[in-house]
């Protein structure tokens, strides 16, 4: 299980998550599932906004024996690719410790869009990586060296003109980059307009290039 997470909004990781997934979805027959604890995959993968029960239904009901399980929540985004929607409520952390034991009932690698801030600890514990996704910038770097809690590697979206780099990032954060990415004004201009549809396949087709093999793993 793999998690992505930010310090800082438009840090771009629900565009790092959902590539992650398509890698995954591409490379394993199993195919993989994405978890979007941030609201925002539907939009990068060019699906319509989901109407069912998500994450945060799923969480806040009080009993588990009420709650229905995971796989059925869960919506075929692609072909390979199943999705576990945000939901509409607020989000009860309490349970994620439960939530993620669900989430290993799934026969398939996971990723996690956790979003902007620290995830939760059941998150961080049981997931196999977990990824800051951050650009080489000041503001971003001076919270997360603010951090009580250190990513077992970082994506580093670099930016042209930014005075940081690699090394500053990995010294600040203390720990790897794992891989780079550059940053796609186009892929940002069409992620802000509703023809998403032509971002798939362009993620889909790059993503290979755009991962190293050490960040495609369960």
């Amino acid at each position: 299980m793999i998690v992505c997470w930010s310090v800082k909004g438009g840090s771009g990781t629900t565009v790092v998550a959902s590539t992650l997934a398509l890698v995954h979805a591409a490379q394993s027959s199993r195919g993989a599932l994405i978890v979007d604890l941030a609201g925002d995959v539907p939009a990068v993968l060019g699906l319509a906004e989901p109407t069912g029960i998500g994450a945060s239904e799923w969480l806040a009901q009080p009993e588990k024996s009420a709650r229905m399980s995971l796989q059925s929540i869960a919506i075929q985004a692609t072909a390979n690719l199943q999705m576990i929607s945000r939901g509409a409520v607020s989000i009860n952390s309490s349970r994620f410790d439960e939530f993620c034991a669900s989430l290993q009932t799934f026969d398939l690698p996971i990723i996690i869009d956790a979003g902007c801030g620290v995830p939760d600890e059941a998150l961080i514990s049981r997931a196999s990586s977990s990824l800051l996704i951050t650009r080489p910038c000041y503001l971003s770097l001076r919270r997360a060296a603010q951090l009580n809690v250190s990513p077992t590697g970082v994506v580093l979206v670099n930016e042209p003109g930014r005075a940081l780099g690699r090394r500053d990032v990995e010294s600040v954060i203390g720990a790897p980059v794992t891989a780079e990415i550059t940053f796609d004004a186009s892929i940002s201009r069409e992620v802000a307009v509703p023809i998403i549809g032509r971002l798939f396949k362009r993620v889909e087709l790059r993503a290979s290039a755009v991962m190293p093999r050490q960040l495609a793993t369960n």
